[in-house]
């Protein structure tokens, strides 16, 4: 008995009887059914996600932004509704929440009152954060509120673009702004800078000017310091004048009543004249300089005077230098003390002068008394007269030294607090030099610091400035390099669960399929021939399986396979193991191994990670994952629909046929065992058939 005849007699078998031809087509087609039907109903869901019911509700108010009033709230509304990726109704909150409740809506879209202001806020000094409510019930669907999660994060992220573009913009433009601005404060620096600079010069000048100007202001009062006693020791000459004019009248009076002795002191008149004449000229010549300058007193003169003075000593003077010395100088002259004072002193020095001629003449008289004593009683009278209008003179140069003497201490005083005031300003314009100076390094530093800035800020245009915008509203942008990608949500779920389909074809057919004959064993005793006509059957049968099932996820289904050959390869390897696998659990347990199958199929179940990542298993379970034949079929069928890595697939492969060989081996141990002794046990008639 050959390997052939083996499988084309349990084939026969298969096929005898009407009823047992009716099982065998209803389990080959069950992989098929298992397979196409799940893969049908999932193939894109996320296409038809318009038909899922949704529910928005819009209560945003709106808000005012830079004068205009803003509706984000109907703006959200509107994109969604037109977006239509789902089957949105803008409704009132009530309707909304009763039909979440009931089933009407899968979930709910609420915008708040505050939506629209939340936003703007952004851009005052008290932003708020704004909120969309998602309201969902998993009694409708856990998988629908999931989806409401993500189309509420895609809401969030349009809203976060929008306000954001706009808030970059403003941004921006204020950034230009600035930016123009401080190219006009750069300007402005630059002639403060310069105006600084030049101000520093000046006060400069100043400085030295008012340096000078204390220097003269203090000769001034040092020099007038002396004029008080100058003054007394005139008023006492004047004093001694008025008194010798006087006497001068009284004798002469005296005289003109002796004019009888009259020769005998001609010669002691004379000689009296002589020294009163002398004394008054020397007189006269001290007071005529002090009547000259008195008269010559004017602000302009006394201006022009410390003018020169300063500028003797090599001082230049600031126009608001000589404007201050000139305004000090009026002020003191204007002053009715000083004026009155000078008034005085020139009638007194007009009196000196007039006494001085008066002694001129006295001398004169007096010797041509002495030359001419006979005619000199006629001129008596005369000279008494004289004489009294001398001491009326005198009298008045005495008053006017007096007043000459009592004004002189408030000169001096003035000269002494003009040459305070002098040091004062010297100083203070040094200050000022000081400051201008910083001033100027200071204004320098800041065009400079300016411009810097300036420059920092990058040169931008509306149309940059948007294209900016943009960017700093959306910086981050997801590009899709799939290098094996799947073309839908069907066909990432198809590789696991075309390995379920053949697990599960393999389960069904050996619900009729003998693992082994046990009469070839008793009669033939090739438990190799044995072993390969039992695995043969089911494999010949689950290459009709998979090649059906690969056309239908293909061609049927429209699943993208990027290797349609190799995918069959593995298709047809996988079930080849899973009959290896099954038969051996079979043979070696009978129907505790048939039980165990189905067991074997619930672990692969959660352990081949076909829908979710196998790292987000148990510890356990992910050990199983590694351990279990599924896993690498799984693999293997998505390396070739998804145009993977061609090694793994071979490795997935290798694994796979590892598995196969050695289920194989177990059953060919078990059978020749079989073969070399029977038991009463091995001759019972299975559950199995």
């Amino acid at each position: 008995m050959t390997t052939t005849s083996l499988v084309r007699a349990e084939l026969a078998r298969l096929t005898a009887t009407p009823l047992a031809r009716l099982a065998f087509i209803a389990l080959m087609i069950v992989p098929l059914l298992y397979g196409g039907a799940y893969l049908w109903a999932n193939r894109d869901p996320y296409a038809a996600l318009d038909k899922v019911p949704a529910a928005i509700v819009n209560q945003d108010s709106g808000a005012t932004l830079d004068g205009k009033h803003v509706d984000y709230g109907t703006d959200v509304a509107k994109r969604a509704i037109d977006g239509a990726d789902f089957d949105w109704k803008q409704t009132s909150a009530t309707d909304a929440r009763s039909g979440v409740r009931n089933g009407t809506y899968d979930f709910v879209v609420t915008i708040p009152h505050d939506f629209s202001s939340s936003l703007v806020s952004a851009q005052t000094d008290d932003p708020k954060r704004a909120e969309l409510v998602m309201t969902t019930a998993d009694t409708n669907s856990y998988l629908a509120s999931t989806i409401a999660e993500q189309a509420g994060k895609t809401m969030r992220t349009a809203v976060a673009e929008q306000v954001g573009k706009q808030a970059a913009k403003t941004l921006l433009v204020g950034l230009a702004d600035v930016r123009d601005s401080l190219g006009d404060a750069v300007d402005g620096a630059g002639q403060l800078a310069s105006g600084s600079a030049t101000a520093s010069d000046g006060a400069d000048q100043l400085a030295s000017g008012t340096a000078q100007l204390a220097t003269g202001a203090s000769t001034l009062a040092s020099g007038t310091a002396s004029l008080p006693s100058q003054t007394a020791k005139l008023n006492d000459g004047a004093q001694q004048v008025a008194t010798g004019a006087g006497s001068l009248s009284s004798g002469l009076s005296t005289l003109q009543q002796q004019t009888a002795s009259l020769p005998d002191q001609a010669a002691q008149l004379n000689s009296g004249a002589k020294s009163i004449s002398e004394n008054l000229t020397t007189l006269a010549q001290t007071t005529d300089p002090a009547l000259a300058t008195i008269d010559a007193l004017t602000p302009a003169s006394l201006t022009a005077a410390i003018e020169q003075a300063v500028t003797d000593q090599g001082v230049t003077l600031t126009p608001e230098a000589k404007a201050a010395i000139e305004a000090g100088v009026q002020a003191r002259l204007a002053d009715p003390t000083t004026q009155q004072g000078i008034a005085k002193a020139k009638a007194g020095l007009q009196g000196i002068d007039q006494l001085r001629d008066g002694s001129g003449q006295l001398y004169a008289g007096t010797q041509q008394l002495n030359a001419a004593a006979p005619r000199l009683t006629a001129g008596i009278a005369s000279a008494a007269s004289g004489a009294s209008t001398l001491s009326n003179g005198a009298s008045q140069v005495a008053s006017g030294t007096s007043a000459l003497a009592a004004a002189a201490p408030k000169l001096s005083d003035g000269a002494s607090s003009l040459a305070t005031g002098a040091a004062s300003a010297s100083s203070g314009a040094a200050s000022l030099a000081d400051g201008l100076h910083s001033l100027r390094d200071g204004s320098a530093s800041l065009a400079s610091s300016l411009d810097e800035g300036r420059t920092k800020i990058p040169a931008s245009t509306a149309s940059s400035r948007n294209d900016q915008a943009s960017v700093i509203s959306d910086p981050v942008k997801v590009g899709d390099d799939n290098v094996a990608a799947a073309d839908n949500y069907g066909a990432g779920l198809a590789p696991f669960f075309i390995s379920l389909a053949a697990w599960i074809g393999m389960y069904a057919l050996f619900l009729i399929l003998k693992p082994i004959s046990k009469r070839a064993i008793t009669a033939v005793r090739k438990p190799l021939r044995i072993v390969l006509g039992g695995w043969l059957t089911p494999v010949v049968l689950g290459v009709v399986q998979m090649v059906a099932l690969f056309f239908i996820v293909r061609f049927a289904l429209d699943l993208g396979v990027q290797l349609p050959v190799a995918t069959i390869g593995v298709m047809v390897l996988a079930s080849a193991t899973f009959a290896a696998i099954l038969m051996a659990l079979n043979v070696l347990l009978g129907s505790v191994g048939q039980f165990l199958g189905l067991v074997l199929m619930l672990v692969q179940l959660v352990t081949a990670g076909g829908t979710f990542p196998w790292q987000t298993l148990p510890g356990p379970l992910a050990a199983l994952h590694f351990a279990l034949p599924m896993t690498y079929s799984v693999d293997a069928l998505r390396q070739t629909m998804y145009g993977g890595s061609m090694s793994a697939a071979w490795s997935d492969a290798g694994v796979l046929a590892c598995w196969m060989l050695g289920a194989l081996l177990v059953s060919f141990v078990v059978a020749a065992r079989q073969g070399r002794s029977r038991t009463l046990r091995d001759l019972r008639p299975s559950l199995i058939g």
